[in-house]
Formats: structure tokens, C-alpha cells, sequence
């Protein structure tokens, strides 16, 4: 019998200082403590979007859609090393030209009384393969160009989008890192 060890996430203080450890499963709640996470928008090599909807069965934000992939770095894991696993895990892709976007991102959101509250630098790049999503983590996946993407964000599916996932692609237009519509 094989026990698989709980995910540890990365507790940090109001300056992204890392301050201890806490297993995934004890972190989401209606107290979360600040922790260190990512977001990365990965797009294909015509130029759109990758992006995913979160499985039903996800402890936060279940069934919403969202960027390309997000999570947690591990103890002594660096952002880089950690989207190129979890875009591997979710999605059975690999990563490409991944870039810094918003470095000094941090949000708080709540849905149904499960808080996130993480220091969650994003990042831009591109992505190898053909999505074969892991059922658990990502329920579907669409490609879309930038515009079609903040159209549906802000017009008529506003309430289906992660909020960090609609604020974050603001910012992005806003720093002139993508097209703005």
C-alpha cells in the first residue's frame, strides 16, 4: 500500500516571507492564512488562450472558469518549476517561454465560505502538447482569442469567472502585457 504525503503549502507573512508550512488539505477555509500560490496564462502558438474550468468537485471555486492553471509551489519549489508541474498534472502539457506578468500580486476572495488569500505572483507563456485534463482538477477547457476571453469574463459570464481570474487579466491590459479589447 502506497500513502501518498498531503501537498504542503507555503505560509507566508504580509511581505511574502515564508513563515512555515501547513498540509493543502488544512489551508482552504473560512480563515484561510496568506500563502504563497500562482497564476499563469498560457497560450497556444496562434496566439489564444488556454483557458479551464475548474472541476465540480474542487475544494474552491469549483466549476468556475479560470486562467490556464494555478496552485502552490512547494517548500523550495520556485514558480517556474511549479507551473511546469501542475500544467503537466492538470492539463499534460508542457510549458514554454514563461515570463513575470503581475510579480506583486495578492488578492483575498471567498465563495461559498471558503476564502483564498495567497501572495500570487502570474505569469505569461506559451504551452507544448494537447490538452488531456485530469477530471479532478479541470472539468473543460476551451482556447479563446484575448478579446473573446474578456468579453465573456465581463458581459455575459461575469459571475462563472474566478475573481482573481478577471481582475488579474485587467492588470494585465492595464501593464500592456496583452491586447486590450
Amino acid at each position: 500500500m502506497t500513502v501518498t504525503a498531503a501537498e504542503l503549502i507555503v505560509l507566508v507573512d504580509d511581505d511574502g516571507t515564508p513563515i512555515g508550512t501547513m498540509p493543502k488539505p488544512l489551508v482552504h477555509h473560512g480563515e484561510t492564512p496568506l500563502h504563497r500560490a500562482f497564476s499563469a496564462y498560457l497560450f497556444a502558438d496562434d496566439g489564444r488562450l488556454l483557458v479551464t474550468r475548474r472541476a465540480a468537485g474542487k475544494q474552491t471555486f469549483p466549476g468556475m472558469w479560470t486562467n490556464t492553471v494555478c496552485g502552490h509551489p512547494g517548500p523550495g519549489e520556485d514558480d517556474a518549476a511549479a507551473i511546469a508541474r501542475r500544467a503537466s498534472q492538470e492539463l499534460g502539457l508542457q510549458v514554454a517561454d514563461l515570463r513575470p506578468g503581475l510579480p506583486g500580486y495578492r488578492y483575498r476572495a471567498e465563495f461559498r465560505g471558503v476564502v483564498e488569500n495567497e501572495v500570487c505572483p502570474v505569469y505569461l507563456g506559451r504551452y507544448a502538447g494537447t490538452p488531456a485534463p485530469d477530471p479532478s482538477e479541470v472539468g473543460e477547457w476551451e482556447l479563446l482569442e484575448w478579446a473573446d476571453f474578456r468579453r465573456r469574463q465581463e458581459d455575459s459570464e461575469r459571475d462563472e469567472w474566478s475573481p482573481w481570474c478577471r481582475e488579474q487579466a485587467r492588470l494585465l491590459e492595464q501593464a500592456g502585457l496583452v491586447p486590450s479589447p
